[in-house]
Order: C-alpha cells, then sequence, then structure tokens
C-alpha cells in the first residue's frame, strides 16, 4: 500500500505563503526554479488540478497577479494575455532579446519590462568567434572525417581558411556585437558595422545600408534584436551582396534571416558558409543543411553556460526583489 504523499509542517506551509507570488507560464530549469523558490512563490498553470484553458486559468487569478516571469522566448506574453491580468505591474524575461512581449501593449498600459540585460553578451560573443573559426577552418567537418575513418581512405582533406585579416561586418553594434567586434579585433580582422543609428565613440567603419555592409564583408554576423522591422533583414539582396565566398553567422534570432533564401543560397554556392545558433521554426532546421559540410548548426544554445545560468539566476532574483520592495529594477527595458 502506497504512503500518502507528505505535506509540508504547519508553519513551512504558512511561510510559503507569505513569499511574493510571480506567473510563470511554462517549467523553469529546475535549478532555476530552486534558487527562485525559496524567496517567492509560483503559480504555475500547467499544474492546476482543474485542467482549464490558461484563459480561465488567469481569470481565476487575476487579481492577485502583479508579476509574470516569461522563462522562455517560446511562450508570449501577448495583449491578450496582458488584458487578462489588469493588476500586472511586471513582466520579467530571462532573455536579452524581447520579441516574445508585447512591448507596445506594456509601455501603453504603464506595465514594466526587465530582461536579461547584459548577462549574456560574453558568452554569446565567444560563441559567435567559435563558430566563425568554426566554419573557416571546417573544424566540425575535420571531426567527421576523422570518426567516419575517412582519412585513411582518402587521405587529403580540404583546406580551410584562416581569420586573420578578414573583413567581419556586424549587424547590431549593441552589447554583444561590442564583445565579438573586440575579440575578432584582436584577431587582426577588419571591423564594420550597420546599426539604426550610427556609434560615435566607436572605431569601426559605420554602413548605414546592410546590403552595403555585406558586399564589403567576408563574414557577415547577425546579432541584432528582432523586431518587426529587422524580420528579414537578411533576405536574398543581402546574401547575394556577401557573395559565393562570404559566410554568415546568426546568434540573434532565426527570423532575422530569411532562411528559406539562406538554404536557396548555401545549396546552389550563392553562399560560401554558415554558422547557425538560431532558426525561423525551432526546433525545427532545414534538412537541406544536414547535408551541407560548410554549415555547422547549433541547438540555440549560445548564450548559455553554467556561469551565465548563475549570474542571471542572480540577476532575476535581485529584479523581483527590488519590484517588490518598490525599488528601481536593475534592468529595465
Amino acid at each position: 500500500m502506497e504512503e500518502p504523499p507528505q505535506q509540508p509542517p504547519p508553519d513551512v506551509a504558512a511561510a510559503a505563503k507569505d513569499l511574493p507570488l510571480v506567473l510563470i507560464l511554462e517549467p523553469l530549469y529546475p535549478s532555476f526554479e530552486e534558487g527562485l523558490s525559496k524567496r517567492f512563490r509560483f503559480l504555475k498553470p500547467w499544474e492546476s488540478s482543474s485542467q482549464q484553458p490558461l484563459e480561465a486559468f488567469l481569470a481565476d487569478h487575476a487579481d492577485s497577479i502583479r508579476v509574470v516571469f516569461c522563462a522562455g522566448p517560446f511562450k508570449k506574453i501577448d495583449s491578450a494575455i496582458i488584458s487578462a491580468l489588469p493588476r500586472l505591474q511586471l513582466v520579467l524575461t530571462p532573455s536579452a532579446g524581447m520579441n516574445h512581449i508585447d512591448l507596445a501593449e506594456c509601455r501603453r498600459k504603464g506595465i514594466a519590462v526587465a530582461n536579461a540585460g547584459t548577462v549574456f553578451s560574453v558568452d554569446t560573443a565567444d560563441y559567435a568567434v567559435g563558430l566563425v573559426l568554426d566554419v573557416l577552418r571546417r573544424v566540425s567537418a575535420a571531426d567527421r572525417f576523422v570518426r567516419g575513418g575517412l582519412w585513411p581512405v582518402e587521405g587529403k582533406y580540404p583546406l580551410g581558411s584562416k581569420l586573420s585579416g578578414k573583413r567581419v561586418g556586424i549587424v547590431g553594434l549593441g552589447s554583444i556585437g561590442s564583445e565579438i567586434a573586440k575579440r575578432l579585433d584582436a584577431f587582426g580582422c577588419i571591423i564594420s558595422y550597420t546599426t539604426r543609428t550610427r556609434k560615435p565613440s566607436s572605431p569601426y567603419s559605420y554602413f548605414q545600408n546592410i546590403c552595403d555592409l555585406a558586399a564589403d564583408s567576408d563574414i557577415l554576423i547577425i546579432v541584432c534584436p528582432l523586431t518587426d522591422e529587422t524580420r528579414h533583414i537578411v533576405n536574398r539582396d543581402v546574401l547575394l551582396a556577401l557573395g559565393k565566398k562570404g559566410v554568415i553567422i546568426n546568434v540573434g534570432r532565426g527570423p532575422l534571416i530569411d532562411e528559406k533564401e539562406l538554404v536557396r543560397c548555401l545549396v546552389e554556392g550563392e553562399v560560401g558558409g554558415a554558422g547557425l545558433d538560431v532558426f525561423e521554426n525551432e526546433p525545427t532546421v532545414p534538412q537541406e543543411l544536414f547535408l551541407l559540410d560548410n554549415v555547422v548548426l547549433s541547438p540555440h544554445k549560445a548564450v548559455l553556460t553554467p556561469e551565465s545560468v548563475q549570474e542571471l539566476l542572480q540577476l532575476v532574483i535581485a529584479n523581483l526583489e527590488a519590484f517588490f520592495s518598490n525599488q528601481p529594477l536593475l534592468t529595465p527595458v
């Protein structure tokens, strides 16, 4: 006979009820939830015993929800969710990108938004440079060559290309883009960039037009935010301007690139190679890319290391504690 589940002692249960309440719309990493649950109480729609639709769940709890913690970019905080929560005051996301949040609606209703700030900048920059090196020097392809037993059979392996001296165009010279530029500058690369507005303090060449930047680059690195204006900012014209020897790297968001055109250009040899950590319809990846040795694929993990996750946890705690203490947020948007 199974023992009934143990209930927490009354004093522990009472203390938990006194913790500030936060709505989360999808499960957190276990270590993340463990770190947060000591200070905050979570409202989890998927654990509702009534199995009611999200809309009904939000209606039942609307009066008690002041904070939504959007744990990932796949659950959108849209106008419908915002309208369902009349007491909502803060939307907190652990990502740097915010294309999953209706920022205009939040501003209209006076709802504060906070994100991950610059927590991921260093690790993402490291990863972007890693993708550049991998594509140019054919590291992953060489690994497959050796593991597949082809070295003794075929002998020679195609040479890769050096990084030093390459012209690198960065689309988005924010925190991450600046860290990428710093690293590639140390490799002896020639850095150029494009952003909405020129950076007066930047020592790098500025291009107002992304096509002109691509035409002047051997490597094009995409790291700008995803907005309505930047969706498919890399289209066929940009890819053709980059050219048959050009390499494109994306550590921003998948829809920044017109993926169908990218696949077509790679398959037809109109672009020289790609390093992709993000895709337009994740986790679906175009199967044509699996067959290309000049393409390096990664499952949207450029931002994550154990160190960055721990730093993010502390930032989320600090932002929540600041909100519930009526103090300024650390990383307001």
